[in-house]
């Protein structure tokens, strides 16, 4: 498969900038691969298609607030943080994403907060974007964290061109976010409402947790035109062993087993034993799935519509199959569905 296999037209208007007004009622279409037949209703339709015994695998990933504004010592010129990932706790030591990247070198000191009450200082360049920076702080590491929590802003993707609005620090989260550490949210759990989650656990549908904090590794634009050749960012995972117990029983009982988001099935696949069953993990993953691929846990996913040639996408072909995901995603542009992060969703079975 190569990258120009992904491409298709995607009207601007369909980018989602705003959520449904209620979680659950975005719309849904539902691809059945055996039937190869296409379905369109709403996200709360989902209990339908799910039984007592069925498993919901579940990213409880949560995304902190990573996007923060600074100035440029001397200069005052205004640069754009997006924090990654800590390196080391114990000196502050940050990978960070930096925009626009040309104006920033190593040594450059960045100041944040009305009173610069937050410096840091450029010390590594890592990529052409990203940089290693310091914090320069003497406080306590706890005392730090809830500096960088009041400065930060909630991470929405680059495609939603508004400001940040106060609903979006509840809306770009799940409601089952526990463990913190991504920097952009698994956005198919972002359908989910406690009254749906309440409607599926009385039917008697089974939820099993996982984390893969999402890095930017997620969004890396495929640069090469020969798939294989790919090399993806590694992220952090998790999979405890009550979650693997949950979803190895439900494949023995030949129950349906969801993966909800990409992320989940990138975290299940990194993670399979001999007799494919899933082990529990902790470590990290830079897995890459892009058709063709043979799944072992998962058989049935929940994700959102995907920009053209992203590796999104390129997963949900290799689960639904490369030309009935082209004919859903061709529909979807036609019924006018939302696309991305605040976008409607698919179920695949």
């Amino acid at each position: 498969m190569k990258l120009s296999h992904f491409n298709f037209e995607l009207p601007e208007e369909l980018l989602a900038e705003y959520p449904a007004e209620h979680r659950d009622e975005s719309r849904l279409m539902v691809l059945n691969r055996e039937e190869q037949t296409i379905e369109h209703k709403m996200f709360k339709d989902l209990i339908d298609y799910f039984d007592e015994g069925d498993v919901m695998m579940l990213n409880n990933t949560k995304v902190f607030p990573a996007r923060m504004f600074g100035n440029k010592e001397k200069t005052g010129a205004r640069i754009e943080v997006f924090l990654l990932r800590e390196l080391n706790a114990e000196n502050r030591l940050w990978d960070v994403l930096v925009d626009p990247a040309r104006k920033i070198r190593i040594g450059n000191k960045l100041f944040f907060g009305e009173e610069n009450s937050l410096v840091a200082e450029v010390i590594d360049n890592t990529t052409s974007r990203g940089r290693t920076l310091r914090f320069l702080f003497d406080g306590e590491y706890e005392e730090f964290r809830s500096k960088l929590l009041e400065l930060g802003q909630t991470p929405l993707p680059k495609y939603i061109k508004r400001e940040v609005e106060p609903s979006d620090e509840e809306r770009y989260q799940t409601i089952f976010a526990k463990n913190e550490g991504a920097v952009a949210a698994p956005t198919a759990g972002l359908h989910f409402s406690k009254h749906l989650m309440r409607r599926l656990e009385i039917k008697g549908v089974d939820f099993a947790e996982i984390t893969l904090h999402v890095g930017l590794g997620t969004f890396s634009p495929v640069e090469v035109e020969d798939l294989s050749k790919h090399k993806t960012d590694s992220e952090q995972i998790i999979i405890p062993s009550g979650s693997a117990n949950i979803v190895n029983n439900a494949i023995e009982n030949k129950r349906r087993v969801c993966a909800v988001g990409t992320t989940v099935m990138r975290t299940v696949e990194s993670s399979v034993s001999a007799s494919a069953r899933l082990n529990s993990y902790s470590g990290w993953t830079n897995k890459f799935i892009f058709p063709p691929y043979d799944f072992s846990i998962a058989n049935s996913m929940i994700t959102n519509f995907h920009s053209p040639k992203s590796t999104l996408m390129m997963m949900a072909a290799a689960f639904a199959g490369y030309d009935f995901l082209l004919e859903a995603y061709k529909t979807a542009v036609k019924e006018k569905y939302r696309f991305h992060t605040y976008g409607d969703a698919m179920l695949i079975i």
